[in-house]
């Protein structure tokens, strides 16, 4: 039976052969608009935000330009992603802080990221992931379920998954596996309709093994 390292091991093989060039599926120019596009990604499919946000970032492009927009227009335009109106009071909530407290630039440091209105860590790593130094692994719903059926960890809590995977994935790596284990996710390893017969970690996958190796 593998341990859990030796799965993780087998898994970044695989990842690096399937979805070499995945990458963060929002569309965003700096930080900021990550920010925000990632705040809005919550319980909403990518594909929807990115739509959204191509009016949002035109009509306001910056922390300033957001900081000072009409409540009403941006929870018209937020609308479509969902919890439109928590979303929109959280978006001009950050970007004032970003305007008052860090002179219209967002700070690129964990402690800070979390104290802003509705970013929590998942949100802060992938800002960081993409734009600064990776302090932690992205673990939004995809990872969590793909990383739990494979076996690699064994908690259900995110931040305690975040730290088991931390402690099998190398450093440098961190970012790239988040967003191979999305594309995976997305593929093949589906919340509902799983193609486990399709999928090249069958063999080493607890849930596809408990399932008795067919589905």
């Amino acid at each position: 039976m593998r341990s859990k390292r030796q799965k993780a091991e087998k898994f970044l093989t695989f990842l690096d052969e399937k979805y070499s060039d995945a990458e963060c599926s929002l569309v965003h120019k700096n930080p900021f608009e990550l920010l925000i596009a990632t705040v809005l990604s919550a319980q909403c499919t990518d594909e929807r935000v990115n739509k959204v946000t191509r009016v949002l970032f035109d009509k306001y492009p910056d922390a300033e330009n957001m900081a000072e927009s009409d409540p009403e227009e941006i929870m018209e335009i937020v609308r479509p992603t969902g919890f439109y109106k928590n979303k929109a009071s959280n978006i001009l909530r950050i970007s004032k802080t970003i305007v008052e407290d860090y002179e219209g630039k967002l700070p690129l440091d964990m402690g800070k990221l979390t104290k802003l209105p509705g970013v929590g860590r998942k949100t802060a790593n992938v800002v960081l992931g993409n734009f600064g130094k990776a302090e932690g692994i992205v673990v939004d719903t995809h990872v969590k379920r793909v990383t739990s059926r494979i076996g690699i960890v064994s908690s259900g809590d995110p931040e305690k998954i975040e730290k088991e995977l931390m402690s099998l994935i190398p450093h440098d790596r961190w970012n790239k596996f988040s967003h191979q284990v999305i594309a995976f996710g997305r593929d093949i390893c589906r919340s509902r309709t799983p193609k486990c017969n399709e999928c090249g970690m069958n063999k080493a996958c607890a849930y596809f093994l408990n399932k008795g190796g067919s589905r």
